[in-house]
């Protein structure tokens, strides 16, 4: 909590590929300091609940002490394990979705202050797509594979400024970057909130002593 009282530990998504042999061990390096850089500064890993990258980012975060939430697209923990197969390590708490993994994706990425981006395929774009309609702060990972260039050629080509995506090949400097943007969002969010309720606090009291 700040001076003011009010509950500041950011959720912060990790995205990337779920299956892995077509990338190089410097992804799985990076995500998962990308996991650790989190716990360090104070944030909870959120993830798809499933394997490859995302696994690597909740085990980075666990491995610092850190807090792992999963969002699962199957319905049920039997679900989940026997006909996504999907894992349950290295996470806290696991929330199970039902929808499948398009409807988990736009569940997931809803319920976190910002989303970072890693290596990854169409999965990982579409995650990426709706983070940005929703103009949430994001961090997109650079390094040796091309997740950050498509992702530079969708920004260039989409003509809709966004001052809310930043770059960065360096996990903990990534890290810093979307955290200032999600203090930035939280300060507006916050900006007239003990006003509002301390009026609306006047008023029910004028109403019940009427």
């Amino acid at each position: 909590m700040d001076e003011k009282g009010l509950i500041l530990k950011p959720k912060l998504c990790i995205s990337g590929a779920a299956e892995t042999t077509h990338l190089t061990p410097d992804a799985i390096v990076k995500t998962e300091e990308l996991g650790k850089e989190i716990a360090r500064q104070g944030g909870i890993v959120v993830t798809g609940a499933t394997t490859g990258l995302p696994l690597w980012g909740a085990k980075g975060a666990k491995s610092e002490g850190g807090f792992s939430i999963g969002f699962s697209p199957a319905d049920t923990e039997g679900e989940h394990l026997h006909f996504y197969k999907l894992p349950t390590e290295y996470m806290d708490l696991i929330i199970y979705t039902g929808f499948g993994y398009p409807g988990r994706d736009l569940i997931l990425t809803k319920s976190v202050d910002a989303v970072f981006i890693s290596a990854g395929r169409v999965g990982t774009i579409h995650e990426f797509t709706i983070a940005f309609e929703d103009k949430k702060p994001m961090g997109i990972l650079q390094g040796d594979w091309a997740t950050d260039e498509i992702i530079e050629t969708i920004l260039e080509k989409a003509n809709r400024p966004n001052d809310k995506i930043v770059f960065d090949s360096d996990p903990k400097r990534l890290v810093e970057k979307v955290l200032e943007l999600v203090r930035k969002d939280k300060e507006e969010m916050y900006k007239n909130y003990e006003k509002v309720n301390l009026e609306n606090i006047e008023k029910n009291i004028k109403i019940k002593h009427n």
